[in-house]
């Protein structure tokens, strides 16, 4: 799988010692390079079969969205050693987003119109993903939801399938571990966002369920330089506990002027835990715990191998594995379709949606074309590296 960049951030990798474990700007696939959007070209492979990924390369999710690269790179390789689909190679041409729904839409847009894709996996960010799948679901094209949890991703249409679970699925799960915790006055700190704005109602009517209260709710503007006045509002509520999320960039930010304030001594808990501390300082976020997907089910223990022998380390992140299910479940349906057509790709993704061995675990689709149930872990930052907690 060859890759053409004309920049790549280079990934942060965080070891994970767990057993369990733009339009133009980026292309990867199984064959050569292509040409860019600008000039026409395209890098769809003749004489296989093409789909598509937007990926945030660029931008504050880079760590996470070269490990999404990771999981599409692993999966064309088992696909394409095992003989590709319809008896011929896969390959996917993997677009850089930089984090940016413009971007993200241009990307699409090239994939569509000059590559001619089949289907299109991303994105990572709610607020990129939503957009992306309604531009696709316009065009009639199947889009696959590998990195995003947002509620709204559940309303863009028959075409858009998630493999990862959404957050009225999370939030759920975060109050249950916080009143288990005795932590009952909860500050939420999270992006102003679709997928910010998908954790706060959740998370709130669950954690008042439990007989749990939020002290404080902000929304804060990604790419700040300073979140010391949101901190500080965080701070004046006085809660048992922070539940935080932010993409890498922006989490080093907040969790570094957390620490210089004394606000670590209040226990935190990050949503999506690996992303909230994969560009931290290790000693910002020290004893951090928080939940995470779950990257290794019953079925993926060759997935793991593979990945450990390919790339040298452990998992970078929680998020290549829902990549790799995306590749494998897109490749498999259009064999068992016998075709590209967008209404038969769908009709057997639906079919093998039901029950699917993915690495991550169980894939089941519901009658909105979401995954109905997601595993999670309880993960804790300690030492430089996120454990699975106990």
């Amino acid at each position: 799988m060859l890759i053409r960049r004309r920049l790549m951030k280079p990934a942060a990798v965080l070891g994970l010692a767990v057993v369990l474990a733009a339009c133009g700007g980026t292309a990867a696939d199984t064959g050569g390079g292509g040409g860019d959007a600008a000039s026409g070209g395209s890098d769809a492979k003749a004489g296989a079969v093409n789909i598509g990924a937007v990926l945030p390369l660029t931008g504050s999710s880079a760590s996470i969205g070269e490990d999404q690269r990771r999981g599409i790179e692993l999966a064309v390789a088992k696909i394409n050693e095992d003989g590709g689909v319809m008896g011929k190679d896969l390959n996917v041409i993997v677009e850089d987003s930089a984090g940016a729904a413009n971007s993200a839409i241009d990307a699409a847009k090239k994939l569509v119109t000059v590559d001619k894709v089949a289907a299109v996996m991303g994105e990572y960010s709610s607020g990129v993903t939503v957009p992306l799948g309604q531009y696709l679901q316009q065009e009639g094209v199947i889009h696959m939801n590998v990195g995003s949890s947002s509620p709204e991703i559940a309303g863009i249409g028959d075409k858009s399938f998630s493999v990862i679970g959404l957050d009225t699925i999370a939030s759920k799960f975060a109050s249950e571990q916080l009143a288990g915790r005795g932590l009952m006055r909860a500050a939420i700190m999270v992006p102003n966002n679709s997928y910010g704005e998908g954790i706060v109602q959740p998370f709130t009517d669950a954690f008042k369920a439990a007989g749990g209260s939020v002290t404080e709710t902000v929304l804060y503007t990604e790419g700040q330089t300073s979140y010391r006045a949101e901190l500080e509002r965080i701070a004046a509520s006085k809660p048992d506990v922070v539940l935080y999320s932010a993409y890498g960039q922006d989490s080093s930010v907040i969790n570094q002027q957390a620490f210089e304030g004394g606000m670590q001594k209040t226990p935190w808990f990050g949503i999506y835990l690996t992303m909230c501390t994969v560009d931290s300082a290790p000693a910002t976020v020290q004893n951090q715990i928080g939940m995470d997907v779950n990257y290794v089910g019953p079925e993926g223990q060759d997935y793991q191998k593979a990945y450990e022998a390919k790339y040298g380390e452990g998992f970078a992140s929680t998020f290549s594995g829902y990549t790799y299910d995306a590749t494998m479940m897109l490749a498999k349906a259009i064999d068992d379709a016998g075709s590209t057509d967008a209404d038969k790709i769908a009709a057997a993704l639906k079919k093998l949606g039901s029950g699917y061995a993915g690495a991550t675990g169980d894939i089941t689709f519901d009658d909105q074309n979401q995954r109905s149930e997601q595993p999670y872990l309880v993960l804790k930052y300690t030492d430089g590296k996120v454990v699975e907690e106990g």
